[in-house]
C-alpha cells in the first residue's frame, strides 16, 4: 500500500503519464493560457499566502537579498503569467523527428522527441519556480512532483491550488502537478530514492541542497549548479562599458545565481579605473573584499580570504582580485568557478575569443552582463533551472531539455534472419 505523501502523489502523477503523452499541442497550450488567466484572477489570494511566508522569513532574520527571492508582487505574478503565455506560443518539441534513416532492407528508423515522464523537483525559497517548473512540464507532456522549502510553503500551496483548479477546466489532468506538503528532511530523501515512481530529479537551490541530492539520489539527476560567476575586466576594456556591466551584474538582483560574485581586473585597467568602480559599488551598499593589490589601490576594501573566492554570496558582497594577464584570470576562474556563467569585458576580439574557448562554463559572455543567463532571456519562455553539467542538458533548461527521445521503426513485414 502506498501511504506516504511523496509516494501517493508520485503515483498519481505516473497514472496520468499516458494521457499527457497523447495530448495535442492545442490542448496543452489552452491549459497554459488557462493557468496564466487563473494566476491573474487570484493574485490577492496568492499574495496573502506569500505575505505569511515573508513574515516568517523576517522573524527569522533572513537577509534582504534572500527575502527578495521569496517575495511575490503583482508585477512578479504578472511576469509569471506572461511566462506561461510565452510557453504557449513556443513550438511544442514533443513529436519532433530528430533524425530519420532507412536501412537496406527498407526498415525506416525515426528518432523522435518524447516526454521524460515523472519529474521530481526539489527547490528552495523562490515560489516562482512552482509556476515555471509546472508550466515547462505541462508543455512537454510531463508530470511533476514539486517539493519546495518550508520558507515558501504557503506561497507554493496557493500556487499549486491555482494551477490544479485551472487544469480541471482543461484537457490536461490536474494530477499532472503535485506538491509535497511534508516538510521533513525525510520527504526529500524519499523523493530522490523513488526509483520506478520518479524518472528524474532536478534540484534547484543552494550548494548544500544540490550536493546532497547529487550524492544521495538513486534516481537520475539533472544537476543545476550554484553560480559563483566571474567578470574579467581586460586591460583593453572600455571603462564605461566595464563599469556598467559590473554594476548590473552585482546590483540588479544580487540574490540570483547569475549575479557576479568575483571580478578579476587586469592590473593596467585597475591602475586607472578601479578606484572609481569601487566607489560606485560602495555607494550602492556593496561590501568589497579585495586581494592585497586591490587594497593598495582602494584601502577601504576588506581583506579577502581564501573562502571568498569560492563563495556564492547571493548578497551585496563582491570579491575583487587584480591579475596580470588573461591566463591568470582563466586559471582563477577554472579553479574557483562553478561552470555557470563567466564574462570578459574587452575591445580586443582575439583576447575575447581566447577567453570564450578557455573557460569551462555553461554560458560565457563577451561585453555583456552575466545576468542574461536565464531561460526567459534566451527565448525559452521560462526555465526549469540552469544546468552546470554536460550530459543531456547544459545552461538554462527550456522545453527541449525536458524531453528524451525514442526510436520508432516502420516496417513492411521485415524479419531478422
Amino acid at each position: 500500500m502506498i501511504t506516504s505523501d511523496v509516494r501517493q502523489k508520485a503515483h498519481k502523477g505516473r497514472l496520468v503519464l499516458r494521457q499527457l503523452a497523447t495530448l495535442t499541442e492545442e490542448e496543452k497550450n489552452k491549459a497554459l493560457m488557462k493557468v496564466a488567466e487563473e494566476i491573474s484572477l487570484r493574485k490577492e489570494e496568492i499574495l496573502q499566502a506569500n505575505e505569511q511566508d515573508r513574515k516568517g522569513a523576517i522573524e527569522e532574520g533572513v537577509s534582504q537579498a534572500l527575502l527578495d527571492r521569496l517575495t511575490l508582487t503583482e508585477k512578479r505574478l504578472d511576469e509569471m503569467a506572461e511566462g506561461l503565455r510565452d510557453l504557449a506560443r513556443l513550438e511544442d518539441p514533443i513529436g519532433e523527428v530528430l533524425d530519420t534513416s532507412t536501412l537496406a532492407n527498407g526498415l525506416r528508423i525515426d528518432k523522435v522527441r518524447v516526454p521524460l515522464g515523472m519529474i521530481g523537483m526539489v527547490y528552495e525559497a523562490r515560489p516562482n519556480v512552482t509556476c515555471d517548473a509546472a508550466g515547462t512540464a505541462l508543455k512537454t507532456g510531463n508530470a511533476i512532483l514539486l517539493r519546495g522549502s518550508a520558507s515558501a510553503i504557503h506561497s507554493n500551496l496557493a500556487l499549486t491550488k491555482v494551477i490544479q483548479a485551472a487544469l480541471k477546466e482543461t484537457a490536461v489532468p490536474s494530477e499532472a502537478v503535485q506538491l509535497v506538503e511534508d516538510l521533513k528532511r525525510s520527504a526529500v530523501q524519499e523523493m530522490i530514492t523513488a526509483n520506478g515512481l520518479i524518472d528524474v530529479i532536478i534540484p534547484r537551490g543552494g550548494a548544500g541542497l544540490i550536493s546532497r541530492v547529487v550524492k544521495e539520489s538513486t534516481v537520475p539527476v539533472i544537476e543545476t549548479g550554484v553560480g559563483n560567476c566571474h567578470i574579467y575586466v581586460d586591460q583593453a576594456a572600455e571603462p564605461e562599458m566595464a563599469t556598467n556591466i559590473v554594476m548590473n551584474a552585482k546590483i540588479d538582483r544580487p540574490a540570483v545565481c547569475n549575479a557576479v560574485e568575483t571580478i578579476l581586473i587586469h592590473q593596467e585597467w585597475a591602475n586607472r579605473y578601479l578606484v572609481e568602480l569601487c566607489h560606485l559599488l560602495s555607494e550602492q551598499g556593496v561590501e568589497l573584499r579585495g586581494c592585497p593589490e586591490t587594497q593598495k589601490i582602494f584601502p577601504q576594501v576588506k581583506p579577502a580570504v581564501e573562502s571568498d573566492w569560492e563563495t556564492e554570496f547571493l548578497d551585496k558582497v563582491l570579491a575583487v582580485k587584480i591579475v596580470d594577464s588573461l591566463e591568470s584570470a582563466l586559471t582563477h576562474i577554472n579553479r574557483y568557478g562553478t561552470h555557470h556563467s563567466e564574462a570578459i569585458v574587452t575591445d580586443d576580439s582575439a583576447t575575447a575569443q581566447l577567453f570564450l574557448t578557455g573557460v569551462d562554463a555553461a554560458a560565457v559572455y563577451h561585453n555583456a552582463s552575466t545576468r542574461f543567463t536565464d531561460g526567459g532571456q534566451f527565448g525559452f519562455g521560462v526555465e526549469i533551472g540552469i544546468s552546470t553539467q554536460k550530459l543531456h542538458a547544459r545552461g538554462p533548461m527550456g522545453l527541449k531539455e525536458m524531453t528524451s527521445y525514442q526510436y520508432r521503426m516502420y516496417g513492411t513485414g521485415q524479419t531478422r534472419g
